[in-house]
């Protein structure tokens, strides 16, 4: 299979799916306001690396394991993307391992 964490096509770029593992101790943690964040967090660094910024994000897709989960990752959400205000997606499905409650794909757009 092909992967990019993230791909660079003019003005935009394409993030993969992230998972909320806290990549410097590769554990993930039991909450999904903690996956949450550090989906962000990834995200973050991932649009700072290829020259854009949380402000550019423009499309987001969540996918959370369960609608029992959603009302305690909103507050992350809303802390994180509340005033950028990007058209947003939420799916409910199961992830590729069981300890995953969210996974966040975006999309960013400097115009």
């Amino acid at each position: 299979m092909g992967y990019s964490r993230a791909v660079v096509k003019g003005g935009w770029c394409f993030v993969s799916g992230v998972t909320g593992y806290d990549y410097a101790t590769m554990t993930m943690p039991e909450g999904i306001a903690e996956q949450a964040r550090n989906c962000f967090a990834t995200i973050a660094g991932v649009l700072e690396q290829a020259g854009f910024e949380m402000a550019d994000i423009v499309r987001v897709q969540y996918t959370v394991t369960d609608a029992a989960l959603v009302d305690a990752a909103v507050p992350v959400l809303g802390a994180v993307l509340g005033e950028i205000r990007p058209a947003a997606t939420m799916v409910i499905a199961g992830l590729i391992r069981p300890e995953m409650l969210i996974e966040i794909e975006v999309t960013a757009f400097k115009g």
